[in-house]
């Protein structure tokens, strides 16, 4: 299934707000194996909303609106659907009277256009706000309108759309997301790409922001048998990458950390330098994570990474902050500070400025600290054309991949 989601909201246009909703929705879409090729955004004007209407109609067979569900008299998103589709707006009683019942003495009449909907539609309950969502078929596509408060959105989507969807469409969609580090995505794409013509299940490949994810869909009776589908092609896609995949149907590297020394009983502390303390942000993003974190040090300057983590005065002037060496014994000094069993370390120049010839930016040296053993590791796919966000990210990354193949797949 094909599916175009159009934003109704000038605020969006004009970037007052960010669409959150139109991504919600296709991360939620995905996860169920429908494909979502458009997104398109219109502001609240119903001869424009018309036109994106009509060629949305060409060429997907789903159609989601979010916004222009309110009572004020630039929500139209309703009229200008029923008008395309040839659908009256009727009022519906019980809408009506739920209406009442919300909203009490604040209720004014401009509030009864909300129980108002395209007759015969399947009204989509909003115990989160006052505007019903719903949804109808016509001329061969499904139509489906949401709320655009976030707030609303999310929950009548994922809690009211999903369900009509799948009790729509019959059977089952079950989907594993086999996520991956150190393999970029052309690569992942050539040893897997014979799995990519299947149907049932379906083998979908995604670059995100530094790691790779594939997404193994099927549909079935019921959830059991769809994930039975699933099974064996994960476990091939598993031995065919190997040690890359960090984890199936897992949120991110740090959660698959965090969880792994909590369940091993160990112990963690982070010495950074250009990711300042970005790590450790990550780390203890996740709940439990004081389970595992004992803490750590930002050391930016030369003078820090002496005094606070006893690099030598020698190894910075002879090598210089960004080095194998000085990650070495960062890595060495945090452990032996916190006592934590496991240390780690960054230290690099993450731009836009500071890179020499010798060491360009993007040079970024990670270090850990395991059972007495001290492996370095040069971070070594970064970009140099002042990316900083993306190179404290991706050795951040880098760093908690690195713990997790040394303490982690014992």
């Amino acid at each position: 299934m094909n599916c175009e989601i159009i934003s109704v909201g000038t605020e969006i246009l004009l970037g007052e707000i960010a669409n959150t909703d139109a991504q919600m929705i296709s991360q939620t879409l995905s996860e169920h194996g429908v494909n979502v090729f458009f997104h398109t955004v219109c502001g609240d004007n119903p001869q424009r909303l018309s036109e994106c209407v009509s060629v949305a109609r060409k060429r997907a067979e789903l159609i989601i609106t979010t916004g222009g569900l309110g009572p004020t008299c630039d929500d139209l998103t309703k009229e200008t659907l029923c008008k395309a589709f040839g659908k009256k707006l009727i009022e519906f009683e019980d809408e009506t009277r739920k209406l009442r019942e919300k909203m009490g003495d604040r209720m004014t009449p401009n509030n009864l256009k909300q129980a108002y909907l395209p007759e015969g539609c399947t009204v989509l309950q909003n115990d989160w706000g006052t505007a019903p969502a719903c949804a109808f078929e016509a001329d061969g596509c499904t139509v489906i309108m949401l709320p655009g408060p976030p707030r609303e959105c999310t929950p009548v989507f994922r809690l009211r759309a999903v369900p009509y969807l799948e009790n729509k469409f019959g059977g089952v969609i079950s989907s594993d997301f086999i996520k991956i580090f150190g393999m970029g995505e052309s690569q992942m794409e050539d040893k897997l790409s014979f799995l990519m013509d299947a149907a049932n299940p379906s083998v979908a490949p995604y670059a995100k922001d530094g790691e790779c994810e594939v997404r193994v869909t099927a549909r079935a009776e019921t959830a059991e048998k769809a994930k039975a589908l699933c099974a064996p092609i994960v476990e091939q896609i598993k031995g065919i990458l190997g040690d890359v995949i960090y984890g199936v149907n897992v949120s991110s590297l740090e959660e698959v950390v965090v969880r792994g020394l909590c369940e091993k009983g160990l112990t963690i502390a982070a010495a950074e330098s250009c990711t300042g303390g970005l790590l450790l942000k990550r780390l203890t993003d996740i709940p439990g994570s004081s389970g595992c974190v004992s803490g750590g040090f930002v050391t930016y300057s030369n003078e820090m990474k002496e005094n606070l983590l006893g690099v030598s005065h020698d190894t910075l002037l002879k090598h210089g902050a960004v080095s194998e060496e000085t990650a070495f014994e960062m890595a060495r000094g945090v452990c032996k500070v916190t006592g934590a069993d496991i240390g780690v370390a960054i230290t690099g120049i993450a731009g836009p400025g500071g890179g020499t010839p010798e060491k360009p930016v993007g040079t970024i040296f990670c270090a850990v600290c395991y059972k007495g053993e001290i492996k370095v590791l040069p971070c070594n796919r970064f970009r140099k054309w002042s990316d900083r966000a993306y190179n404290r990210n991706y050795a951040a990354s880098f760093a908690l991949d690195m713990v997790r193949r040394a303490a982690l797949s014992e």
